[in-house]
């Protein structure tokens, strides 16, 4: 499918006071391999100058951060932002700070791909590789913040779990509301994956905010499953074993406020859960790049699963969806996956297919 009919229909944000840009909202109904049930809308975080949503909720705390500290008497030459990460969250830390013009150091786990390294350093940001993993990493950010020099006024950026960050988050569907325009009416509900639970948040607040009805379908991996294991407890919990290939899922707790925003039912909004396969995730991501021409995550992937090769799973939860209802899926976008690892996708589904 041709890439040239996927035009943006708004302009980007070009305000100097944030670091996020406003991303298109494109209807690709007519687009897709299957003919969905109701009208599909993609919101393209992709756009993001840093590859992902995460820009908006960690450029917003990171703004917010920075207005209190200048109230404050604080000068920017001592504010520092510091950051623990995988990947996307750590280059939208690293984008913000540079965007503001202040110090960032990012502590990542020796696993890390290159690349990550690359774009951090890119941004201008300090880079410790440590540990073996995002929480090692975490612990060890945590100690240099402690240590820090008297003076040094910090900002920490967790990846998901803070208020400032839902925030950032909702100001998706402050933009989704405005495009829709007299349409607005007809949205039906908003696909997203989930890993942590901050996106999540975030459209829930955006959806609350707006006065939009409509349902929101999760979708996560069946290798990440943080909410599903979550919701069987019925309270938080943290994982033991985080093994997936969509990375960015892998989180191995989310928040209360997730779980709280689940089995709200006063709202008039209702959440709904899925949980694919990692396969279905990368089906996924191969499928986008062929009809749009770009590489996204097989976290986005999960989300994009339900229009590519997971149709099933509207018909099976969104079932009262009608022809004229729009649905709008996050394209969340990612910066850790390359075209070389979408090569690799292909060759992991092929051996997987042959198996079967």
């Amino acid at each position: 499918m041709s890439t040239a009919n996927l035009q943006p229909n708004t302009q980007f944000n070009t305000s100097k006071d944030v670091p996020y840009l406003k991303t298109s909202l494109i209807e690709v109904t007519n687009r897709l391999p299957s003919k969905p049930p109701c009208r599909i809308f993609f919101k393209n975080e992709t756009e993001q100058p840093s590859g992902s949503f995460k820009l908006r909720g960690i450029g917003y705390l990171v703004k917010q951060s920075i207005d209190k500290a200048k109230g404050e008497g604080v000068s920017l030459n001592d504010i520092h932002v510091f950051a623990s990460s995988g990947g996307n969250a750590g280059l939208a830390a690293a984008y913000s700070a540079q965007f503001y013009n202040v110090k960032c150091t990012v502590v990542i786990p020796t696993i890390a791909k290159p690349i990550i390294q690359q774009k951090l350093k890119e941004y201008g940001a300090r880079v410790i590789l440590f540990g073996n993993s995002i929480y090692e990493a975490d612990n060890y950010l945590k100690s240099l913040i402690e240590s820090a020099p008297d003076g040094i006024h910090h900002i920490y950026c967790h990846p998901f779990n803070n208020p400032e960050i839902w925030t950032g988050h909702s100001t998706l569907v402050d933009e989704v509301n405005q495009q829709l325009g007299s349409n607005r009416k007809k949205l039906a509900g908003m696909v997203c994956s989930f890993g942590g639970g901050g996106l999540y948040n975030g459209i829930y607040q955006g959806m609350v905010n707006n006065n939009l009805q409509g349902d929101i379908l999760l979708i996560e991996t069946a290798q990440a499953p943080t909410l599903s294991e979550t919701i069987k407890a019925k309270s938080l919990i943290t994982l033991k074993d985080v093994n997936s290939l969509a990375t960015s899922l892998a989180c191995s707790y989310t928040t209360q406020q997730s779980l709280d925003y689940y089995h709200d039912k006063k709202s008039g909004i209702d959440s709904y859960l899925d949980v694919i396969d990692d396969l279905d995730a990368l089906r996924a991501c191969v499928a986008y790049k062929q009809c749009c021409g770009a590489t996204v995550e097989p976290a986005c992937g999960a989300a994009l699963s339900v229009c590519y090769n997971r149709l099933d799973l509207l018909y099976k939860s969104l079932s009262h969806l009608k022809e004229d209802d729009i649905l709008v899926i996050v394209v969340c976008g990612g910066s850790c996956t390359t075209d070389p690892d979408l090569k690799q996708y292909e060759m992991v589904i092929k051996k997987a297919e042959t198996r079967l």
